[in-house]
């Protein structure tokens, strides 16, 4: 399974951007993607995830109502949707995947995107 990251970029504070990670080779329904993200001296962090087979979605408190996980199915991509960013979202973004539900450890992992948020 691969997957890949995209739509980072510069933001100011407040402003939105919707990721995207493409997956592929993946095979079945019972399959979990997850976002994390990891700032500089930061330990990396668990942000959103979707259980693909039953959408069901999971956040961080602290990104709980600002940012939305969902899924395409026809393009195999799931996206983070992040609203009312905050300076302190700045962070490379990860998306990862596993099979089955939402939960430690993730065995797929693609490459980062920078997320920066400007105040």
């Amino acid at each position: 399974v691969q997957l890949q990251a995209s739509g980072g970029g510069l933001v100011q504070a407040g402003g939105s951007l919707r990721l995207s990670c493409a997956t592929s080779g993946r095979t079945g329904s019972r399959y979990s993607v997850g976002w994390f993200r990891q700032a500089p001296g930061k330990e990396r962090e668990f942000v959103a995830g979707i259980n693909w087979s039953t959408d069901s979605t999971y956040y961080a408190e602290s990104v709980r109502g600002r940012f939305i996980i969902s899924r395409d199915n026809a393009k195999n991509t799931v996206y983070l949707q992040m609203n009312s960013l905050k300076p302190e979202d700045t962070a490379v973004y990860l998306c990862a995947g596993r099979y089955g539900g939402v939960g430690m450890p993730f065995d797929h992992w693609g490459q980062g995107t920078q997320v920066t948020v400007s105040s």
